[in-house]
């Protein structure tokens, strides 16, 4: 029996310029390179990585780097923490820096702000890469926090200063703000969320109410893919979060239905082609 699905890609999903970026110096290095040391997941996308990997990217860890001597290394999007660059200088180290210009400004931000010895939030996933590298720019002393409750048992002085990781949810930093200051905190907030990132929030609303279902597409690490992924089903309760083909089933569509494909800022393009080229298989 043929679906006779109609399925449309969101033209505005797929890689945020961070990663575009970060991508295309990895391969223009690959190109002429049998090889080249990427410090973590150049995306959180396992397909992405897959394909580059096959390429000659080697992914290695941070305990990774303090073994290597005189190798070119690629800081991806994320960015990293201060620790990293003074291990390549003593290991004769040539660091390819991918950072997001995004991200950079924020870890600058940061740094100033920990030294002029403000008391530092940062709203973030505990753990992620970009996270770590901001945590980093006030030596490990910034209050990581994923939910409020959790600062409901921490002494945190009068006076903080709030930033948020760039792929969090607009809405939510702005609940945690306004929480902050009913709790009687003099609070200096920085919305340091990727506009790129925020606006894909808004332009994804629109998309997702034109269809009866919504296929999006994500790596299970990407944290800008749980928020916009839980916006697609704010706005069509019918969406399936898929990472791999083999996860697309036919018997979650009804025939003659419109479908649409969306991703998270670390969804490769190519990605949801195969995905479409699938539904219109069904």
């Amino acid at each position: 029996m043929n679906y006779n699905l109609q399925v449309s890609i969101d033209p505005n999903s797929g890689f945020c310029f961070g990663v575009v970026y970060a991508i295309d110096m990895a391969e223009e290095i690959l190109a002429t390179n049998d090889y080249l040391y990427c410090l973590g997941d150049i995306v959180h996308n396992d397909e992405e990585v897959e394909r580059l990997k096959s390429k000659g990217l080697r992914i290695i860890s941070n305990e990774d780097l303090k073994k290597l001597k005189g190798e070119k290394v690629l800081i991806r999007a994320h960015g990293e923490a201060p620790e990293t660059y003074k291990t390549a200088l003593q290991n004769n180290i040539t660091l390819i820096d991918a950072s997001c210009p995004v991200v950079l400004k924020l870890q600058n931000r940061i740094k100033n702000s920990y030294d002029d010895q403000d008391k530092i939030l940062i709203f973030g996933k505990h753990g992620h890469a970009e996270v770590i590298g901001l945590q980093g720019q006030t030596n490990g002393n910034a209050v990581v926090f994923q939910d409020i409750a959790e600062l409901d048992n921490l002494e945190l002085p009068s006076e903080i200063t709030l930033y948020s990781q760039t792929t969090k949810s607009t809405d939510k930093f702005y609940q945690i703000k306004n929480e902050l200051i009913s709790r009687g905190y003099q609070l200096k907030a920085n919305d340091t969320i990727c506009r790129q990132v925020s606006n894909r929030d808004k332009e994804l609303r629109d998309f997702v109410k034109n269809f009866d279902y919504i296929v999006f597409v994500s790596g299970k690490k990407s944290s800008n893919g749980k928020v916009l992924y839980e916006v697609c089903r704010q706005y069509n309760p019918n969406t399936y979060f898929i990472s791999h083909l083999e996860e697309l089933q036919q018997q979650l569509f009804s025939p003659n239905s419109k479908v649409g494909i969306c991703g998270a800022t670390s969804t490769p393009m190519w990605l949801m082609h195969e995905v479409k080229e699938k539904l219109m298989h069904f």
